[in-house]
C-alpha cells in the first residue's frame, strides 16, 4: 500500500524577491475621499496616467508630490537617463512616501491613505482634500515581494503602517496565520482588518506615551506559532530599531525573515528607510 505524502510544505517557494519597475511620474486627480477612522483618510486618485501602474507588494511605496501653496498642480520632476531631474527655475514640490493601498486597474483608480496628524505638507493637504484637486505620484520604483505561503506572518507597526498591514491581510489566504500588533493613539483609531487568514490582532492604545513605545514590550508577551514565519514591521525609526533588535537577538528571528522599515523619525521630516545591520 502506498501512503500519500504531503509535499505542499517541501515544494512551496518562500523566496523573497526584489522586482524593479520602470519609474514613471503621474499627474492624478482626486475623485473621492473617505474617513477610514477619524485619524485616517482614504483618498482615491484617478487619471489616464495610471494605465500602466504596477504595485506588486504591500510593502511598496510611491512618492506623492503636493502642490505649492496657491498652486493648482505640483511641479513634477522628469525621469531622464540620469534619474529624476527637477526644474532648476522652480522650487521643488513637497513630497512624501506612501503605500499604494489599493489599485483598481479597470477603473484606473488608486487609493492612498493619509494619517491626519495635524502638521506637515501631506497631512495639511489631506485635511482639505476635495474631488478635482491634483496630486503627483511617482513610482513604485520597485517591489519587495514576500510570499504569502509562509505558515505565519507577524505584522507590527503604528498607525502609519495600517495601510500596508491592511493590504497584506487582504492578500493572505485561509491556510496561513497572521499575528498583528498595532499601536494607535486611542480606541477610535482602530479599523476593520478583513482577511481570509486566521488573524489575531493586538491593538495598543498609547495615549500620552511616545509613539511606538508600546510595541517592543507588547511583543515580549506574544508566542510565535510553529513553522516557517516572516516578520514585517514599520513605524517610527527608534521604535522599529528596538522591535527588530529584540526579535533578532532575543527571539531568534533570522535576519532574512524580517523586514523592518522606518516610515518616519521623531524630530525629522521625510524619512523612509529600511533598517538592517
Amino acid at each position: 500500500m502506498t501512503i500519500p505524502t504531503d509535499t505542499s510544505h517541501s515544494t512551496r517557494d518562500l523566496t523573497v524577491q526584489r522586482v524593479r519597475h520602470p519609474l514613471k511620474m503621474r499627474m492624478l486627480q482626486v475623485v473621492r475621499t473617505r474617513h477610514v477612522s477619524p485619524q485616517l483618510l482614504r483618498v482615491t486618485l484617478q487619471g489616464p496616467d495610471l494605465a500602466d501602474f504596477i504595485s506588486a507588494s504591500f510593502d511598496d511605496h510611491v512618492k506623492v508630490f503636493f502642490p505649492q501653496a496657491g498652486a493648482d498642480k505640483p511641479v513634477m520632476p522628469e525621469v531622464g537617463p540620469n534619474g529624476v531631474v527637477f526644474a532648476e527655475d522652480q522650487p521643488r514640490p513637497p513630497a512624501r512616501d506612501y503605500t499604494p493601498r489599493h489599485y483598481d486597474a479597470a477603473a484606473q483608480e488608486l487609493d492612498i491613505e493619509f494619517v491626519l496628524h495635524g502638521d506637515g505638507p501631506a497631512s495639511t493637504w489631506a485635511a482639505q482634500a476635495q474631488p478635482g484637486q491634483y496630486l503627483g505620484v511617482g513610482g513604485p520604483r520597485g517591489s519587495f515581494v514576500v510570499p504569502t505561503a509562509f505558515d505565519w506572518h507577524l505584522l507590527v507597526g503604528d498607525e502609519t503602517a495600517l495601510p500596508a498591514i491592511g493590504r497584506r491581510l487582504e492578500e493572505l489566504g485561509p491556510d496561513t496565520r497572521a499575528l498583528v500588533v498595532i499601536e494607535v493613539p486611542e480606541a477610535d483609531a482602530e479599523i476593520p482588518l478583513p482577511s481570509q487568514a486566521n488573524v489575531q490582532v493586538h491593538w495598543l492604545h498609547r495615549g500620552d506615551a511616545p509613539e511606538g513605545s508600546l510595541l517592543e514590550p507588547a511583543l515580549r508577551g506574544i508566542a510565535l506559532p510553529r513553522g516557517e514565519g516572516y516578520v514585517w514591521a514599520a513605524g517610527e525609526s527608534a521604535a522599529m530599531k528596538s522591535v527588530r533588535q529584540y526579535l533578532v537577538t532575543e527571539r531568534g528571528i533570522d535576519k532574512k525573515r524580517i523586514r523592518a522599515s522606518s516610515y518616519w523619525k521623531r524630530g525629522a521630516a521625510a524619512v523612509h528607510e529600511t533598517l538592517d545591520d
